[in-house]
């Protein structure tokens, strides 16, 4: 294989522990490029998301996914034995991603400090739900409760409805996008100090770092964003708008020059200069006329014109998807965003492709997360450090692994 044909992580090494998602979430990142993904569990207790989402056959649907492309090994980290194999791990790796929380990893006998000094050019990735310092370091953290105190939960929802969440695990999601961000981050300075270091994820901080203008707007505006629905505050028209067939489109012209485009696409070219809708301060002051406006056009049509004309106009807009919808879309298709990788129990197996492409050196999908614990033990410990048969047979006695 050429140099251009390498994928772009080959050659790393990461020990992933913890469970769920936010850790593991980060690790499968890093396998869809190319990296050694070494997957722990505790010999007694796999990771619980083995058994979340829907199931087939007995088999949970999430876990494939998520634990794509890793190597899957047992180890009690419990045990001092367990903390020895561990760091005979460490001398080989060149990250460590935990979502303990905080003090775990400590309690262990497995610090930073310990685990540096065996390999100073590790780099500890900690994910936890308030980060390794501060007052509520010990807490307990999930995504949920992350989201909660990072701000996204108080303005999603409408306002005469309690705060809802997202349908999705958002909060864990950004922490192990920030958390790649920041174990790249030192990656490339170990280039230059040969140094690794600890990559401190806090899950409430992940979410609030996406909060937009939030905090000067209180500060200096003494303004407190709240539940808006479906729009943004001073921010039109951006909404979703029903049509005649009785689905929604999502239509984003808030913009001057779109939605100059949007008026032509409505045949309604005197709207642009109308001064309520002028400019985008006088729109966001205006934002329930112009939607009004828009949604009374939007309901002559079917969504199949709406959508042409729109985007021959060049004014942002579509369906909301459901996953049947993502399923027939071609676009989908083209970009290959479902992709199919063989199970060993369910045959055909759909996931999402890989995000973000590369245009020389693409990530890849090789296989589904392994079917069960310690299916890879023989080949890293036995492979990777060369443990003969009886000192396996000795671990799994004393159920090490």
């Amino acid at each position: 294989m050429s140099t251009e044909e390498r994928l772009p992580l080959e050659g790393i090494r990461v020990l992933e522990l913890g469970t769920l998602l936010a850790g593991p979430f980060a690790g499968r990142l890093f396998g869809d490029f190319g990296a050694e993904v070494i997957k722990i569990e505790a010999p007694d207790k796999g990771d619980p998301l083995r058994q979340w989402g829907q199931e087939k056959d007995g088999i949970g649907l999430w876990w494939p996914i998520q634990s794509r492309n890793k190597k899957s090994i047992t180890l009690n980290l419990r045990e001092e034995e367990g903390q020895e194999t561990f760091k005979d791990l460490v001398k080989e790796a060149d990250i460590i991603i935990e979502n303990f929380r905080p003090g775990t990893m400590e309690k262990w006998n497995l610090s930073y400090e310990t685990l540096s000094e065996i390999n100073p050019g590790i780099i500890m990735t900690r994910t936890s739900g308030y980060g390794q310092t501060g007052p509520y370091k010990g807490r307990a953290g999930f995504g949920s409760v992350g989201e909660a105190m990072g701000g996204i939960r108080h303005v999603t929802g409408f306002p005469d409805r309690p705060p809802s969440r997202i349908g999705i695990s958002i909060g864990d999601s950004l922490a192990a996008l920030f958390s790649m961000i920041g174990t790249l981050t030192a990656l490339n300075e170990r280039h230059h100090s040969g140094k690794g270091q600890v990559v401190d994820t806090a899950i409430y901080e992940s979410v609030f770092s996406v909060m937009e203008s939030m905090i000067p707007d209180y500060l200096l505006a003494d303004y407190v964003r709240e539940r808006m629905g479906n729009i943004l505050p001073n921010v039109a028209p951006s909404n979703i708008y029903k049509t005649k067939d009785g689905t929604f489109v999502v239509i984003g012209a808030n913009a001057d020059g779109v939605f100059k485009r949007l008026c032509e696409a409505m045949e309604q070219p005197k709207l642009y200069d109308d001064p309520r809708f002028h400019t985008h301060l006088a729109r966001g002051k205006n934002i329930h006329e112009i939607d009004d406006l828009i949604e009374k056009w939007t309901m002559q049509h079917d969504s199949g014109y709406v959508l042409n004309i729109l985007a021959e106009k060049g004014v942002p807009s579509g369906l909301i998807y459901s996953v049947k919808d993502i399923i027939d879309d071609p676009h989908y298709k083209e970009r290959e965003m479902v992709i199919k990788r063989d199970h060993p129990t369910l045959g055909e197996f759909p996931m999402p492709g890989i995000v973000p492409k590369l245009s020389r050196t693409p990530g890849e999908v090789k296989y589904v997360g392994a079917e069960f614990m310690g299916q890879h033990n023989k080949e890293v410990y036995g492979g990777l450090l060369q443990y003969d048969d009886e000192k396996l047979q000795r671990l799994k006695e004393r159920q090490i692994i």
